[in-house]
C-alpha cells in the first residue's frame, strides 16, 4: 500500500499546512491510538479493561505546544493513556518507551529543519521506528470520521517528572565503567534543541569540563546557525576556548558531528569508522551499513580492514532495515546518524559521541590518529528546489547531463541524484578524487537540474 502522509521519518511538513495542522494531528493521534489499542488486545499480557499507553516528547519548536495538545486529545479519544515528558531528544523517547514498557513513543520534531517545520515520529514498544505495516494501518484510518470512546474509557494524561535523569543515566551507562573524561575540555552545541538541558550533564558527570552553545531555545531558533547542520559555530567556540573537542547535535539530538582542537570537523562517516576501528580491537565486526551518500573512502577503508560494507537508501530507517536483515550492529549516515545497536535501539547523538570518546580514551591520541589512514574523498552536495512530484528521473536534459558528468569522472568517482524524503529538494551529489573536478561537475549538473525545473 502506498503511503500518502508517512515519509522516511514519520509525518513532516510546514506548520499550518496539511499534514501539520492541529485537526490533522488530532486525527493522526486518534488513528494511531485505534491501531495500537487493536494490536494490544491481541497480546496475551494485556488485561481486559486496561488502556494502552504512549509516551509523547517534543523538541523546542514553538509549534510543539499546539501539536502536543492535539495528539493528546486524539489518543485520549481513542482510549489511550498519554505520558508527557516535554522537550526531550528523539532517542530518549525510544529508550523511555522501552524502559517504561509502553506501547509506543511519539516525538514531535522536524529534526534538523527550521522552526517553521514540524513532524510526528513514531517508535514501537521496542524503541525502534514503527514498522511500515503499522504506519500503513494508521494511514488507512486517517480518512475515517473521528469518534470517541465512552467517557469511562477515555485516555488520561500524566507527566513523567524524572525523565531527564533517567535518560542521562542511560547515556552514561553506554560508556565503559572503568573509563572517565577527566582532563578533557569539551564544548557541546545543542542546536537550541531538545538536548539543551540534557547533553552537558552527561559529559560533565563523566568527568569532563563542559561549556555549551546552542542552549537558549526560544521556540524559533532551533538549528539556527548552530548545531550539526551549522558546525562553524562550534568550530569557532572550540578554537576560541582552547578546548580539546567539540560535539554538535541537531535539533532532536539523534545525529552528531565532532570538532577537534584545531577546528577540523568530523562527519558521520568518519565517526562511524572511529567506532568500528575501536570495536575491531575487541574482536571481529560482522559488517557495516552505510547509505548511498556514504563517502567512497569509508567503503575502501572498511574493505581494507576486511569488514563487509553495504549501502542502504538514505534514511536511518533503511540503514536499520539492512542491519536487521544481516544481523549486524553498526551503521550510519555521513549526516551524523550513527547506529550502535550494541548500545541503543536507534541513532543517538549523545551515545554515539560517547562511543567515539571511549575509543579515544582506550587508544589515546586525537581524533585524526583514531581514524588512521582514512581520508575522505572530495564530495560536493547541492540541493535544488523542485516541485512535489517533478519527474526528474524521466527528464531528458537531466539524463544527458548525468551521463556526461559520469563519463568525465572516468571511473574515479560517482554521481548521485536523490529526491529528499523530507523536503521538496533534489540532492545533487558528486564525489571523486580531485576536488576541482568534483566541484565543477556538481555545479554543472545542478545548473541543468534548475534549468529543467524552470522549464
Amino acid at each position: 500500500m502506498s503511503r500518502k502522509y508517512f515519509g522516511t521519518d514519520g509525518v513532516r511538513g510546514r506548520v499550518g499546512e496539511i499534514p501539520i495542522t492541529p485537526d490533522f494531528v488530532m486525527r493522526l493521534g486518534h488513528a494511531a491510538g485505534r491501531v495500537l489499542a487493536a494490536h494490544d488486545t491481541e497480546r496475551s499480557s494485556f488485561k481486559p479493561g486496561e488502556r494502552p499507553a504512549v509516551l509523547i516528547g517534543k523538541d523546542t519548536r514553538v509549534s510543539g505546544y499546539m501539536l502536543e495538545a492535539a495528539l493528546e486529545a486524539g489518543f485520549a479519544a481513542a482510549g489511550v493513556d498519554v505520558c508527557l515528558v516535554g522537550p526531550m531528544p528523539t532517542p530518549a523517547i525510544a529508550y523511555l518507551t522501552r524502559a517504561l514498557r509502553l506501547q509506543a513513543g511519539i516525538v514531535i520534531s522536524a529534526s534538523h529543519n527550521p522552526y517553521y517545520d514540524n513532524g510526528i515520529k513514531f517508535f514501537s514498544a521496542q524503541g525502534t521506528k514503527l514498522p511500515d505495516e503499522l504506519e500503513s494501518e494508521i494511514e488507512a484510518l486517517l480518512d475515517e470520521p473521528l469518534t470517541c470512546v465512552p467517557s469511562a474509557a477515555l485516555g488520561r494524561a500524566r507527566r513523567i517528572d524524572d525523565a531527564d535523569g533517567r535518560y542521562i543515566e542511560f547515556c552514561k551507562s553506554t560508556f565503559p565503567f572503568d573509563l572517565d573524561l577527566r582532563g578533557l575540555k569539551i564544548v557541546v552545541d545543542c542546536a537550541n534543541g531538545a538536548a539543551y538541558h540534557i547533553a552537558a550533564h552527561v559529559f560533565h558527570e563523566l568527568g569532563a569540563e563542559v561549556s555549551t552553545i546552542g542552549t537558549d531555545p526560544n521556540g524559533l531558533n532551533i538549528n539556527q546557525d548552530v548545531g550539526a547542520t551549522a558546525p562553524a559555530a562550534l568550530r569557532k567556540a572550540v578554537v576560541e576556548q582552547a578546548a580539546d573537542l567539540g560535539i554538535a547535535l541537531d535539533g532532536d539530538a539523534d545525529r552528531v558531528l565532532m570538532v577537534d582542537a584545531e577546528g577540523t570537523i568530523y562527519d558521520g562517516d568518519q565517526l562511524l569508522f572511529a567506532v568500528v576501528r575501536s570495536r575491531l580491537r575487541q574482536g571481529p565486526v560482522a559488517g557495516v551499513v552505510g547509505t548511498l551518500m556514504s563517502n567512497l573512502a569509508l567503503e575502501h577503508a572498511l574493505t581494507e580492514a576486511r569488514v563487509p560494507f553495504v549501502r542502504a537508501a538514505v534514511g536511518d530507517r533503511y540503514v536499520m532495515d539492512l542491519l536487521r536483515q544481516n544481523g549486524w550492529l553498526y551503521g550510519g549516515e555521513n549526516s551524523g546518524h550513527i547506529l550502535c545497536l550494541d548500545r541503543h535501539s536507534t541513532g543517538d547523538g549523545i551515545v554515539s559521541a560517547l562511543q567515539v570518546l571511549s575509543a579515544l580514551r582506550e587508544a589515546g591520541g586525537n581524533l585524526q590518529q583514531l581514524l588512521g589512514d582514512l581520508k575522505l574523498y572530495p564530495q560536493r552536495l547541492i540541493n535544488v528546489a523542485i516541485s512535489k512530484g517533478f519527474p526528474w528521473q524521466e527528464n531528458a536534459l537531466i539524463a544527458a547531463a548525468l551521463a556526461e558528468v559520469e563519463s568525465g569522472l572516468e571511473g574515479r568517482g560517482r554521481v548521485l541524484l536523490r529526491a529528499s524524503g523530507t523536503e521538496p529538494l533534489l540532492r545533487v551529489m558528486v564525489e571523486g578524487q580531485d576536488a576541482a573536478t568534483v566541484n565543477s561537475a556538481a555545479e554543472k549538473l545542478a545548473a541543468v537540474v534548475r534549468q529543467a525545473v524552470s522549464s
